[in-house]
């Protein structure tokens, strides 16, 4: 063909205003850059290009590369066609006539805003993006912003139900439509297009990219177990007093959480000693009752730090390309740390080890990871990775990297980081992501479910949610105390159980503190029959952590999560794709979690195979049932034979 050149397995092929390569990147995973300055780069961002075998062929009108399952073929005119297992998947459309205009860019003065369009296909599901409460499971008929907020995490890659992964590999800020007349992705400041088309089934596609961006960890044990927390406890005492009830009611406690203003500035990261007076007894207590302490650390620095103006001297601060560089108004004026820059990375754990891990502290949670920053002119943030439009997107995972290789450092235990935000790869360094400060009722959990899946689909296993939500519970409101009973039963059948939220204050705050606390957040704090139910919860989920832990393994050695949707394992069952409240939990167990006010009964879905309900022990067929659950019963099954079964 002509303008083209095949290098090896390399195909370069040049027109006026574009330069294209095409490259392998995996056994069923090819490689596409198109770079609208015609200057080549070696840039892969967090994705790890794997080598692997290939077929070019040059058909003079067309040249195709083939590798394993997936064939990608170019044309003269520039128009791209994907292939998986020889079926057409994705199919450039042009934007103007005569079959031209495929992919676009505009200028703006050293960067480009470039997009790719692609038919739409019939009958195709979509799901990823990482999470964001849109209440969508299916997220086909979608379009969606590619950028970080609190409760919004993207993660750029999508699963298709027609057999393939589709990975966005550019960090810049963006948009991608999944419209019923177009598939569309877009970025407003970049120098190229950037994408990997992964051939497969869900668990092939799953496999493929943990291998392209990285495999996340064996998660320890001391993770896998219930995690309290709320906002906030004000004191050291305060703290141990409910560690101790824990103990005190023979409840296990793997973790507790010390969330935030609980430091003397923003940016000091060290207890303030007027609250926290012995940090290495509170935390050698703890140990003694069996369990761990995570800190809430969040990437704002203000003035009155002292750690201020030597980050920002030393340009280990975001800073501005014009204005203050003080971005962030909320509890006053503060800056935010480049993780981006190695050397902040370096100082920043220095201080956490210091303050915090030599204390006896156990891991560490990354609030505000995005990071979040009002307001969001991105162009407008200059990051040592780049300007904050063109890599926007990849601060997080800059941000958990800091904490694993630090940790990795000083033990050879695995990290687990508590985290608001991700980005692909985040999970190789230990991201726990959570899901943001979502509102507490019954449709927030409903979506909540549904972006769980979603996040499942991006390579990232370890997820959960404030149980509870985080912000409008009122403790004493009926409606939230059936609300708390069914997000913990939701929470049993998560990676990880944490409940966690800031409960409406009844009655004066205690004390003069930064930041008071809401009403109290554990489960005796619910009403005396709620009690009772969560207990059991916990106990049930103590006593399927070994299912558990054996499950989180398995993902760390294949990439197939413990929480995934019902066509990951029944990708040729097509009910299977519409089922976003419920789910598969590791290889055995199918939940349904009740999401309505007073609703007591549920339509389940059980694909093929003979399933076990937990409740009863009852044996029921594939098909339809509808299934009752009062208040105090959840909605799960468990495959014939399964010694889970004992668990319940």
């Amino acid at each position: 063909m002509r303008n083209t050149e095949i290098n090896g397995k390399e195909i370069l092929f040049s027109r006026a205003g574009e330069l294209v390569r095409i490259t392998p990147c995996h056994e069923n995973a090819v490689r596409f850059e198109a770079f609208c300055d015609c200057k080549p780069d070696s840039e892969n961002y967090t994705l790890m290009p794997q080598d692997a075998d290939c077929v070019i062929e040059d058909k003079g009108y067309c040249v195709f590369m083939t590798v394993g399952k997936v064939k990608i073929q170019l044309e003269q005119n520039g128009k791209v066609t994907v292939y998986s297992n020889g079926k057409p998947v994705l199919e450039e459309q042009p934007e103007m006539t005569f079959n031209d205009g495929y992919r676009h860019y505009e200028t703006n003065g050293s960067r480009w805003s470039a997009r790719v369009t692609f038919k739409a296909n019939e009958g195709e599901h979509f799901y990823g993006l990482g999470h964001e409460p849109s209440g969508m499971f299916d997220l086909k008929g979608c379009s969606f912003d590619l950028r970080h907020l609190n409760t919004k995490c993207t993660i750029p890659f999508v699963y298709s139900s027609r057999g393939y992964g589709f990975l966005w590999n550019n960090p810049a800020i963006g948009s991608v439509e999944l419209s019923n007349n177009r598939t569309r992705w877009s970025v407003g400041a970049t120098h190229k297009i950037d994408y990997v088309v992964i051939a497969g089934n869900p668990a092939e596609v799953s496999g493929t990219l943990a291998d392209l961006t990285g495999h996340a960890p064996v998660m320890p044990h001391w993770a896998t177990g219930f995690w309290q927390s709320r906002l906030r406890y004000e004191t050291q005492e305060d703290l141990l007093e409910v560690a101790r009830r824990y103990r005190d009611e023979g409840i296990p406690l793997s973790v507790i959480i010390c969330d935030y203003f609980h430091w003397t500035e923003q940016g000091d990261y060290k207890f303030d000693p007027q609250y926290w007076h012995d940090v290495p007894a509170m935390t050698k207590e703890l140990h003694e009752m069996g369990t761990k302490l995570v800190v809430s650390v969040w990437p704002t620095i203000n003035e009155k730090s002292e750690n201020y103006w030597h980050m920002r001297d030393n340009n280990m601060l975001i800073r501005t390309a014009k204005g203050s560089d003080r971005v962030f108004p909320f509890y006053g004026w503060q800056a935010e740390i480049d993780a981006t820059n190695p050397k902040t990375r370096e100082f920043v754990f220095a201080k956490l080890k210091e303050n915090y891990l030599e204390q006896g502290v156990d891991g560490l949670w990354f609030d505000e990871a995005e990071p979040e920053i009002h307001p969001e002119h991105f162009d407008n943030l200059l990051l040592h990775a780049g300007r904050g439009d063109e890599v926007g997107l990849i601060f997080p995972y800059y941000y958990t990297q800091m904490a694993y290789e630090g940790f990795k450092k000083i033990s050879d235990d695995e990290p687990v980081t508590l985290t608001r935000c991700a980005y692909l790869g985040s999970q190789k360094y230990g991201a726990l992501v959570w899901s943001g400060d979502v509102i507490s009722t019954f449709e927030s959990l409903s979506q909540q479910v549904k972006a769980g899946l979603n996040m499942s689909m991006c390579g990232v296993p370890w997820w959960n949610t404030d149980i509870g939500g985080f912000y409008d519970g009122d403790t004493q409101s009926d409606m939230f105390r059936e609300l708390i009973v069914r997000w913990f039963q939701y929470g049993v059948f998560c990676p990880v159980m944490r409940v966690h939220g800031n409960r409406y204050r009844h009655g004066e705050k205690k004390r003069d503190v930064k930041e008071p606390s809401g009403d109290p957040n554990e489960i005796w704090g619910f009403g005396e029959r709620n009690y009772g139910i969560l207990k059991d919860l916990i106990l049930l989920r103590e006593r399927l952590r070994p299912y558990i832990e054996k499950e989180m393994a398995k993902a760390a050695k294949t990439g197939i999560p413990v929480m995934r949707p019902m066509f990951f394992d029944y990708p040729d069952d097509e009910v299977c794709y519409s089922l976003g409240e419920q789910y598969i939990f590791g290889d055995d167990i199918i939940f349904a979690p009740i999401v309505n006010e007073g609703q007591t009964e549920k339509r389940v879905y059980l694909p093929e195979g003979e399933w076990i309900l937990t409740k009863n022990k009852k044996p029921y067929a594939a098909g339809w049932h509808n299934v009752t659950a009062e208040i105090d019963e959840f909605i799960a099954f468990v495959r014939k034979d399964s010694n889970v079964i004992d668990c319940f």
